[in-house]
């Protein structure tokens, strides 16, 4: 299915992304916030973080917390920050594919205060949180406030917190017929799902939660529920979706769908580095200033639905990932086996483990995560400027800066070499080159050179 996004000047062609199962996503509909600033609520540990994303069933063989607890001093040393579950809750059985071989979706939430038994426990899961947080990760939790399984007990025990279809059945959104359609304008649902959010920050001393379809539950439900959150402890919320009012409601970051659309069609021809450059100044015009966006070159919906990285950027997968770690805005993302690199599209409903062996970018990731948060000027509040360059049909360039730390970013989105100068005085400098480790005279008058696909790194100190 293609959604068109029309841009001043440009009519851009977006290739929709899945969400949840099939995947749905609004961007299209995204109009400019009602405000240009948001409150500040960001935690501070979050400007300079990097997400992991942990899919639980596919990590081991096991497939449990406890398995993945030895994972942590492997992810600890490469980096990363924020720790984000996919769902832990009870599966649903009614409405699988195949109750014999599907072990259906993580998205089909049976239960909302239990945990999935071919996880473990309750207990299992408290002891995962408490290792995680004294190693000084943060984790989050994927919850599913939009749709719950059929099975759910809330189906037959308050019918009303459902949406109707014209026979009087609870609705089933899109085509996920393992779910059902909540209904968020009877007020008793609203305060039971705030209430069962509640839990796990209470109980089990989560620090955050990622959203699903957050885009399709309405605002006045997100603004309230996250203000009545942050006064239990400060959280980081990632909402998917990427309509600026989410920022507005009160989430830390968005997912950047409609620009990460343009960078999927880059290596492939079906979209031009200038398109990416126009999208990335309409969501600049459109966002609040202080929101942040979470980019990734894959995901769990990406990744099974959509084709891997590798499928999606070919030889230029490392080029795109140093652009989602140094980008405006940006919270980073990394998911399960993109470290080792997993190269095969993860199914979905069944057991696909992936299989570990080197770690062979493991390096590659832990240098892009010591950059963040070594570096003021990879903060997601630093300013960001694009700079012009000889050959910007194909070289994308730009300067990130705070507190006086700069950082040069220039990358090759093209499979030929570039050469070409930036005629930008904001460059002359000196700077180490992040990746070579070599330093660097940096002056409006050199030519820069980048074989296909190449990109080039400068932590940055100006004369």
């Amino acid at each position: 299915m293609l959604q068109r996004l029309a841009i001043p000047g440009l009519l851009l062609v977006l290739l929709e992304i899945t969400s949840c199962q099939s995947g749905q996503n609004d961007s299209s509909s995204a109009a400019p916030a009602t405000d240009s600033t948001i409150k500040d609520t960001h935690p501070a540990w979050s400007y300079q973080s990097t997400i992991y994303e942990v899919n639980l069933r596919q990590y081991s063989s096991d497939g449990n917390f406890k398995a993945f607890e030895r994972s942590l001093p492997r992810l600890k040393d490469m980096g990363v920050d924020i720790l984000w579950f996919m769902p832990i809750n009870p599966i649903g059985v009614k409405g699988r594919k195949s109750k014999t071989t599907d072990l259906g979706s993580y998205y089909a939430v049976k239960d909302y205060y239990a945990v999935n038994p071919e996880y473990g426990t309750m207990d299992d899961w408290r002891d995962l949180v408490k290792k995680a947080q004294g190693m000084g990760f943060k984790v989050i939790l994927d919850w599913v406030p939009n749709h719950s399984s059929p099975d759910n007990p809330w189906i037959h025990d308050h019918p009303d917190f459902y949406e109707k279809d014209s026979l009087g059945n609870p609705r089933i959104p899109y085509d996920w017929s393992d779910t059902r359609q909540l209904n968020y304008k009877n007020p008793e649902l609203r305060d039971s799902m705030m209430a069962a959010m509640e839990f796990w920050i209470n109980q089990t001393h989560i620090d955050g939660f990622r959203c699903d379809v957050a885009w399709h539950v309405p605002d006045d439900f997100w603004k309230e529920a996250i203000s009545r959150f942050r006064k239990i402890k400060p959280l980081f919320m990632l909402a998917e979706g990427d309509q600026p009012n989410l920022n507005v409601d009160g989430f830390d970051a968005t997912y950047a769908w409609s620009v990460m659309n343009i960078a999927y069609g880059i290596n492939s021809g079906k979209t031009t580095v200038f398109q990416l450059d126009s999208v990335i100044r309409y969501n600049d015009s459109i966002f609040p200033k202080n929101s942040f966006r979470m980019y990734f070159t894959t995901n769990h919906d990406e990744n099974s639905f959509n084709g891997t990285e590798f499928e999606k950027f070919g030889s230029g997968y490392k080029t795109f990932a140093v652009w989602a770690f140094t980008m405006g805005k940006s919270i980073p993302l990394i998911y399960s086996g993109q470290e080792e690199p997993n190269q095969k599209r993860l199914k979905f409903f069944i057991k696909d483990t992936i299989q570990w062996s080197k770690y062979q970018l493991a390096s590659f990731y832990k240098t892009l995560t010591t950059l963040r948060r070594s570096t003021p000027a990879l903060s997601a509040d630093a300013s960001f400027i694009k700079l012009k360059t000889g050959a910007d049909e194909s070289v994308f360039a730009y300067l990130r800066e705070k507190d006086g730390h700069k950082l040069l970013v220039i990358l090759n989105f093209s499979g030929q070499s570039r050469q070409f100068k930036i005629a930008d005085d904001q460059i002359n400098g000196h700077g180490v080159n992040v990746f070579e480790g070599k330093e660097q005279n940096l002056n409006q008058n050199q030519v820069f050179y980048l074989k296909p696909w190449d990109w080039q790194v400068f932590d940055y100190r100006s004369n």
